[in-house]
């Protein structure tokens, strides 16, 4: 009788044991999410709340996020990807080039005239940092790397039809070598992040910025400048900017497998392809938000940006220098990228 009384007590604390076990198995893992984009911009709209319903309802809501758009949890834009690194949140999407310098290498796909469409672009985006530069992002789990559509032109007091327009007018650009870009084409850069634009378009600190469409309406540009012009495709991309998403590593790696299988299949190649096509889906709700206010909307022809890619060329030349200096082989690099946009370009349906 007591040999079977023990074996009983031992058959109960196995059950609870196990039972304990399957509870923390089941746990629920919450992760906070920040950006700088609006909660009313097309970024946070369609792409972030989406991505983060996903990966939610695949992970039978063990996953749940905390969502802060707008730099809720506080800092600046320039900031977000350290947030992720140190743990202050545990997923950012920001621009590397924020902090100008810092993520060099892929640099080379915010060169003048590098992308074809965001989808192919991204796709060669994320191929790129996995072959030639792994370690430009070491210090977070990367999730997926994207860029923009294609930029275009905004101002205020004029319209812009030529390299020659642009002499002088003070213009907002987001990252280092698109102030370069707009440097040499004549006109006078100006840097800051996204959520500065409205305040130095109505202050006029500034007198246009260079955006994608779908960006537009979340700053108000629509409504604070009257001319835009974008470039005929087949002329090219003006430029574009690249984003990460990045997730903290010690969080990341303290999922339990089943989890980190969701993250992963939420990451990637394919996941960078849907950013980059989806935030460029947006991009002809942006250019209406112009057209119903009446405004200018000049299209940049073949021959002219011609001159925009001659007048920009030394954007190239000066990164070349500097990735060299930094120890990299700058013309391997750009051929790589220009490889895979173009591979990824074939098979992409812009």
């Amino acid at each position: 009788m007591i040999q079977r009384r023990s074996v009983l007590k031992s058959v109960a604390a196995a059950s609870l044991g196990g039972a304990a076990l399957t509870g923390f198995a089941q746990a629920a893992v919450t992760l906070k999410f920040h950006t700088f984009m609006s909660p009313q911009s097309n970024v946070w709209l369609t792409m972030h709340k989406p991505w983060m319903d996903k990966v939610e309802k695949e992970s039978g809501g063990r996953i749940k996020f905390e969502a802060y758009p707008a730099m809720q949890l506080g800092g600046t834009p320039v900031q977000l990807y350290d947030q992720a690194k140190d743990g202050v949140v545990d997923v950012s999407w920001t621009l590397p080039g924020n902090t100008a310098g810092r993520f060099p290498r892929v640099e080379v796909f915010e060169l003048p005239f590098m992308m074809s469409n965001a989808e192919a672009t991204s796709k060669a985006y994320w191929e790129y940092v996995q072959t030639m530069a792994a370690d430009e992002f070491k210090d977070v789990q990367v999730l997926a790397l994207q860029v923009h559509g294609p930029g275009v032109i905004h101002t205020a007091d004029k319209a812009i039809k030529s390299v020659a327009d642009l002499k002088g007018v003070k213009m907002r650009a987001p990252t280092r070598q698109v102030n370069k870009m707009l440097g040499y084409l004549g006109a006078t850069p100006v840097g800051m992040p996204l959520p500065g634009i409205p305040d130095a378009l109505s202050k006029g600190t500034i007198s246009g910025c260079v955006i994608p469409w779908e960006v537009v309406p979340s700053v108000k540009v629509h409504e604070l400048t009257k001319f835009h012009a974008e470039f005929n495709p087949a002329g090219g991309s003006l430029y574009t900017t690249t984003f990460v998403m990045g997730m903290n590593k010690a969080k990341y790696n303290s999922l339990p497998p089943d989890l980190k299988k969701v993250i992963d299949d939420n990451s990637g190649l394919a996941t960078s392809a849907w950013l980059g096509k989806t935030q460029q889906g947006n991009d002809p709700i942006g250019r209406k938000s112009a057209a119903d206010r009446g405004n200018s909307i000049f299209t940049i022809d073949v021959a002219e940006a011609q001159q925009f890619r001659r007048a920009s060329r030394l954007v190239e030349v000066e990164w070349m220098e500097d990735i060299k200096k930094r120890g990299f082989d700058g013309q391997k690099l750009l051929d790589t990228a220009r490889s895979l946009i173009e591979k990824h370009t074939k098979t992409t349906k812009a």
